[in-house]
């Protein structure tokens, strides 16, 4: 797919992937509809967009809400005269064991990080369909690949995610609309501080690590956009997803009887 002159929606823009995505394709001569519910942060990813010379539309939108997401998508494109790609990137975090993790917590990540991703293809597929060509991008994780103690409820949530974008990959096969999903490991944004936890200090020693060893949002945000370019079904970035992927296929019980040994040695991912 060709880049330069589409209309991009990028979801989660106001800070980490979603800002570094939507930079990366205002260079690459995108005009951009960025939703985020944090008004601050969606206002400097615009200012940031239009001094590269590209349109951005600036859209308050809570993912979780159907109703708010088919306006949106019908703001964008009374705004922009169409789109031509949908990043569902938005994404949130919780901590801790399910017997920690009580049921707002479960029902608000399913909200954003799952549901999320279907509002936003649901709402705005009539619209790609009208494009001559189109992509969705779905915003994954490591943890979309192999699942691991005290992330129960983000694992559910990335796998699902993965499942779904696979599935919608084949449907979408005849429509001229690619779709990629996207598994990164450990990347410097804000969901660890923003993450509901059960344990302060362990996130305290998860956004400290994270600071100390992720990758840049914008190595992410380059992989996805070159993915979009060569439409691609999936992208992994950071070394930590390729080993994962990798230990996961070649010994597919074995790897589960370490990380159980690994939890019971020293506790919290944190």
């Amino acid at each position: 797919m060709e880049l330069a002159g589409k209309v991009a929606v990028v979801t989660g823009a106001a800070s980490g992937i979603g800002r570094a995505l939507a930079l990366v394709l205002a260079e690459r001569g995108c005009s951009l509809a960025l939703a985020d519910v944090d008004e601050a942060g969606l206002a400097e990813t615009a200012r940031r967009v239009e001094a590269a010379g590209r349109r951005a539309s600036q859209h308050v939108v809570d993912v979780a809400d159907w109703e708010r997401m088919l306006a949106f998508a019908d703001e964008v494109v009374a705004t922009h005269g169409g789109v031509d790609l949908v990043v569902n990137n938005a994404g949130v975090s919780v901590t801790g064991t399910l017997e920690q993790q009580s049921i707002e917590d479960l029902r608000w990540i399913v909200g954003v990080n799952f549901w999320g991703v279907v509002h936003g293809c649901k709402a705005f597929l009539p619209h790609l369909r009208r494009r001559p060509e189109a992509h969705i991008v779905n915003v994954s994780s490591v943890f979309g690949l192999i699942g691991l103690p005290t992330q129960s409820s983000y694992c559910a949530t990335k796998f699902a995610v993965r499942g779904f974008s696979e599935a919608l990959w084949a449907e979408l096969a005849d429509a001229r609309i690619g779709v990629t999903v996207v598994h990164p490991g450990g990347v410097r944004t804000n969901i660890v501080r923003s993450s509901r936890t059960a344990d302060p200090a362990a996130k305290e020693r998860m956004i400290e690590r994270f600071e100390r060893m992720a990758v840049a949002p914008e190595v992410v945000a380059e992989r996805i956009a070159r993915a979009v370019e060569r439409g691609a079904l999936r992208v992994r970035v950071c070394r930590e997803t390729y080993l994962a992927d990798w230990v996961k296929r070649l010994f597919p019980s074995a790897v589960h009887h370490l990380v159980r040994i690994g939890y019971r040695r020293f506790g919290s991912l944190g």
